[in-house]
């Protein structure tokens, strides 16, 4: 196993847990893994999570196995397909840390309303966002298509559903950040009409496109962690767009504290 070692300092309310950054959100813990503590070699080295990736597969399960053990949870995973359905995770339809990608339902978020479940996202440049009111918690996976396509609306409506009557709090980890996030005037004409700190140039704020639509949504808590994955120490983080391409995967999680 890769020494586990402590990141950063971040802002609060972030605050450092083991290798990760952590924010407690009304009812809800929300974790932002980096890539250290686990198992992989080479250019997944070390805490990969990522299945969909070259690194071998029995190396990712050690290192779900580990995330699980170290924080008491049981992950639940979706086939993330740059999208905006959100799933609900339910203990009977848990796809767990050793689901074949196969096995997974396709989707870009997931609400619980059990303890001790997990919602997972995993990134390498796309926003892990979290979302919880009383009772209820969400993760999405937040790329650039992702929010075009409402997932932030999407996952805001799922809470509401499950009973969650707000006020939500949010959360939004580690992504390409607008220092390096450089992007076509097609994805800029997507955003046409938000904020003119979406648009840096030919540089795209996810981040601010990201509080845009949770302040639209209701959401009336946003933190954001402000941590680059592509420019940031390559040992914490990885980046698709950096390592082009053949990189491992980080993750989102989070989980009730309380009901």
């Amino acid at each position: 196993m890769a020494p586990t070692t402590a990141p950063t300092t971040v802002p609060e309310p972030f605050f450092l847990l083991g290798a990760h950054f952590a924010v407690d959100l009304r009812s809800a813990r929300a974790v932002f893994t980096t890539r250290r503590g686990g198992f992989s070699r080479g250019p997944y080295e070390s805490l990969n999570l990522g299945r969909l990736t070259a690194d071998e597969p029995e190396a990712v399960a050690r290192n779900r196995a580990a995330l699980e053990a170290e924080f008491d949870v049981e992950l639940g995973f979706v086939r993330q397909v740059h999208g905006s359905l959100v799933c609900e995770l339910t203990a009977a339809g848990i796809a767990g840390a050793r689901a074949a990608p196969d096995e997974l339902r396709r989707a870009d978020g997931q609400v619980t309303v059990v303890a001790g479940l997990a919602p997972v996202a995993l990134t390498a440049d796309c926003l892990p966002i979290a979302i919880t009111g009383d009772g209820a918690v969400a993760m999405l996976h937040g790329g650039w298509r992702g929010l075009h396509d409402g997932v932030i609306d999407a996952g805001v409506r799922a809470l509401r559903a499950a009973g969650c009557a707000g006020p939500f709090a949010a959360a939004i980890g580690p992504g390409a950040g607008p220092c390096c996030y450089e992007v076509g005037p097609e994805v800029h004409a997507a955003f046409a009409g938000y904020p003119s700190e979406v648009h840096g140039g030919p540089n795209l704020h996810l981040a601010a496109i990201a509080r845009h639509q949770l302040e639209c949504a209701g959401v009336e808590e946003i933190h954001d962690l402000a941590v680059c994955t592509i420019c940031s120490d390559p040992s914490l983080l990885f980046s698709h767009r950096r390592d082009r391409g053949v990189t491992g995967r980080q993750a989102g999680i989070a989980w009730l504290t309380r009901g």
